[in-house]
């Protein structure tokens, strides 16, 4: 089964700022609840992995990362990523496009990414991986506008990184908390909330 995402979020960062910010790959994943790098092989690969907890218990999933290209005229990355879980029953593979482009308050960073799942997770159906990924991403852009406004409270140390183009940015002043890790049994009341709002609207339709 095959989903497309294609999400943008404006930043409050000037453009150079923004392209730091998304080369810093540990960083970014770490705004995605229960994802996280293992491993950096070198700048453009790396392991991580992805867990859900399901109450007391977490399932997770592992995978490689790979830049595929990094254009840092056109502030672009296309990444592809590729994984399973533990058990060996659902595979998931993910390319994604995201460029950053100039605002007038600031930038904004665009994603368009296709995810092909296989095995048990494909069997849950498109529509159901959508409200999840709904869930996922919206949790994903708040850690990462809240990791935006730590890096424009550090701007005078992070310009330089910024406009050298250098991968990891020095340490920024601390966050309000990220949320980092996904409860199942919330994501489950989210996506119930989003089908009961949908039948709501066509019954109002109607």
């Amino acid at each position: 089964m095959k989903i497309t995402i294609d999400k943008s979020l404006d930043l409050a960062l000037s453009p150079d700022l923004a392209w730091a910010m998304l080369n810093d790959i540990e960083g970014v994943t770490a705004c995605l609840p229960g994802a996280k790098i293992t491993e950096t092989i070198d700048e453009t690969h790396f392991k991580g992995t992805v867990s859900v907890k399901l109450g007391p218990a977490t399932v997770s999933f592992k995978g490689n990362i790979e830049i595929a290209e990094r254009d840092a005229k056109a502030r672009s990355l296309h990444i592809i990523g590729t994984g399973s879980d533990m058990g060996g029953t659902s595979g998931a593979s993910l390319d994604l496009h995201a460029v950053v482009e100039a605002t007038d308050g600031g930038s904004r960073l665009s994603g368009k990414s296709d995810v092909t799942v296989t095995g048990k997770v494909a069997t849950f159906g498109a529509r159901l991986m959508n409200s999840v990924s709904d869930v996922l991403l919206q949790k994903f852009f708040a850690n990462l506008a809240m990791r935006a406004e730590a890096l424009q409270a550090a701007q005078p140390l992070v310009a330089t990184a910024a406009t050298e183009n250098v991968m990891s940015l020095p340490a920024a002043p601390a966050a309000p908390a990220a949320e980092t890790n996904l409860n199942a049994l919330a994501l489950a009341w989210a996506v119930i909330k989003d089908f009961l709002a949908n039948l709501f609207r066509r019954t109002k339709a109607t």
